[in-house]
């Protein structure tokens, strides 16, 4: 039987990306608390506006989570119990809490088994008299369809919310990520291509509507101090996130570069692998959240990749409609199955920036000889 090896090829190095910006970070950190600008602050507000110009949109709400800022989306889209949502069941369980906070109801459509993103086809025939709003995930990095789901809402008059959390730089049509829809939620988790020391989220739009609103809701429904137009929350971003994530995004441009880089050296060395990759719109610019590929029995695939040493991780398992947290829904198994089958073969391999090619090339020969070749 063989036996487990020292890691060879770790999932993730945030350890590494660590040392490289440990001096700014530092330096960053001390900023701060001279400053005490502990919640919200010159800090947030600062990356607040590099990040709306990177975006390239009018308005950046920081937030304390992506989750923070699917919720508050979603209600200054005017989402009230009682409504739908279309969302995808291939996503992390905040995309439909979200929905769920603000009393109304995760209505799942299945996916494009070619992209793993929301079908909009599926959409269409999913919207009922109840339907508030659409939305989409731009799932491992990939832009979901806009123009295909904006063309849905336009007819219904619906909104879009897109759930960019793991889309920081991406590209629909030339169209930065963040500008696309009436708005888009950012999570700035750890693991993120952008990504804070600690929880962090924004809302970006150009709609000023929507930014009035979700400035005052992340602060208690605050207009000015004290002066509470309506029961808010404590979404506030620390000022130490929003400087260590100013740091950060001068340095987005060339990681996800990296990303795409090594993606496409995966592409190559797999492209002879018993596996099956999404498909990229050449129109598009992915930025690799994730590297996942589709692979029959993936358990034992992963269990004998990770006696060679290199580590994997699953996302998702399990689709959302069947999480016990929903099963309230009554969305039986086999209901979606372009998601339930993603689910059950999905494999993301390791990818991030400080990762070598041939780490690579070492990850993509053992995955030819567990897997076969097609």
């Amino acid at each position: 039987m063989a036996t487990a090896t020292a890691i060879v090829v770790p999932y993730l190095d945030l350890k590494s990306e660590y040392a490289s910006l440990r001096k700014d970070v530092l330096a960053a950190l001390d900023r701060v608390g001279r400053n005490a600008s502990f919640i919200l602050g010159e800090e947030v507000e600062r990356f607040e506006q590099q990040f709306a110009l990177f975006c390239e949109v009018k308005h950046c709400i920081a937030l304390n989570s992506g989750t923070s800022a699917l919720h508050l989306g979603l209600l200054a889209l005017g989402v009230q119990p009682g409504h739908e949502v279309i969302t995808t069941p291939n996503t992390f369980l905040a995309t439909a809490e979200a929905i769920t906070y603000c009393g109304a109801r995760p209505v799942f459509a299945d996916i494009d088994p070619k992209t793993g993103n929301l079908d909009p086809a599926r959409v269409a025939r999913a919207v009922t008299r109840s339907t508030k709003a659409i939305l989409p995930v731009d799932l491992y990095g990939r832009p979901a369809d806009i123009d295909a789901l904006m063309e849905i809402a336009a007819q219904h008059n619906l909104k879009v919310l897109d759930d960019a959390a793991q889309a920081h730089g991406a590209r629909y049509r030339g169209r930065r990520a963040g500008s696309l829809g009436h708005a888009t939620a950012f999570s700035f988790y750890p693991t993120k291509n952008l990504a804070a020391y600690g929880e962090g989220g924004a809302l970006t739009t150009d709609d000023d509507r929507i930014a009035e609103f979700a400035r005052a809701a992340r602060n208690h429904g605050q207009s000015s101090r004290y002066e509470h137009e309506f029961v808010g929350y404590n979404y506030r971003m620390d000022g130490f996130q929003g400087a260590v994530l100013q740091i950060k995004l001068r340095h987005l441009e060339e990681w996800n570069a990296r990303r795409r880089e090594l993606a496409a050296k995966y592409r190559e060395l797999l492209a002879d692998v018993r596996v099956d990759l999404p498909a990229d719109d050449s129109r598009d610019e992915c930025v690799y959240h994730l590297f996942a590929v589709y692979v029959n029995e993936r358990n034992c695939v992963r269990r004998l990749l990770a006696d060679r040493g290199i580590e994997t991780m699953i996302h998702y398992p399990r689709p959302l409609h069947l999480q016990p947290a929903y099963a309230t829904l009554g969305v039986p198994e086999g209901s979606l199955p372009h998601a339930e089958r993603a689910c059950e073969r999905v494999l993301s391999l390791p990818l991030y920036p400080a990762m070598q090619t041939e780490q690579v090339e070492f990850v993509a020969t053992a995955l030819r000889e567990i897997a076969g070749r097609k």
